[in-house]
């Protein structure tokens, strides 16, 4: 089983993120839970949704779980959140920062001896240049994609064109760039 942990604010898009990659990965046959939890429902509020994704049926409902993935979207996070509870010794962290990894790392503790499994992408940067508002769910999407390994680029932005297509077609293609700029530009 593949467990995913989203650290974000209210409003910047986790929720849909997972519920976005649980589409694509219920498509493909896979069993998926994606949910959130989170106490205010106000805009800029600390939350966490999560992934669970299996070959076979998933009976653990429960939010506790052993990430193998834990994304970081508000940058903030990753110095106010304990991002590394719960983790396991392969656990990759992909993080959202303007900073280099080196920088990053220096300022968490509980990364420094993570080094090998810490990857970052200015996910908010690339949201703003190709969606024009600050929702960094896509890039951060295209990130793990490339992390993970889990579906190759092409077969996940065809995906995603299905799961966005309530949109109008400018978004899908900012998005579809979004996720491009992010696997290519993650670190």
């Amino acid at each position: 089983m593949i467990e995913i942990r989203w650290h974000s604010r209210a409003g910047q898009g986790a929720v849909t993120g997972a519920k976005g990659l649980g589409d694509v990965v219920a498509r493909t046959g896979k069993e998926v839970q994606a949910f959130a939890l989170y106490g205010s429902a106000k805009r800029g509020a600390a939350m966490r949704a999560y992934n669970r994704i299996d070959d076979k049926q998933i009976i653990n409902h429960e939010k506790h779980m052993l990430p193998d993935y834990v994304l970081v979207i508000d940058p903030a996070l990753a110095f106010t959140d304990n991002i590394t509870e719960n983790d396991k010794p392969t656990t990759k962290y992909i993080i959202t920062t303007h900073l280099s990894k080196d920088e990053l790392i220096s300022q968490i503790p509980e990364l420094q001896d993570k080094k090998d499994r810490v990857f970052v992408v200015d996910a908010i940067g690339i949201s703003l240049d190709t969606i024009g508002r600050s929702i960094p769910n896509t890039p951060m999407l295209g990130a793990l994609m490339k992390v993970s390994g889990m579906f190759e680029l092409d077969f996940f932005l065809d995906s995603m064109k299905s799961v966005l297509a309530k949109f109008p077609q400018k978004i899908i293609d900012a998005n579809m760039e979004a996720m491009t700029r992010a696997y290519n530009e993650v670190k």
